[in-house]
């Protein structure tokens, strides 16, 4: 094997990496913005602490999302 045959293969070895680093790094990174929303909802919606549903109610409003 040639010297610029084997910098070749290094270096599409070194690209295939980040490839599959970055799959990984999007699905984490969707997964645990599903797990943040599904906890922020479940908080807002089943606290009985009325501070947390008015600030969710002001912010629907300020964004002009009806709610009644």
């Amino acid at each position: 094997m040639s010297q610029s045959q084997l910098a070749s293969a290094q270096t599409s070895a070194q690209i295939a990496l980040p490839v599959a680093a970055g799959q990984v790094g999007r699905l984490s990174q969707a997964l645990m913005a599903m797990v943040l929303g599904v906890f922020v909802i479940g908080m807002v919606g089943f606290s009985h602490i009325d501070v947390v549903h008015n600030a969710a109610h002001d912010v629907r409003h300020s964004n002009a999302f009806p709610c009644h």
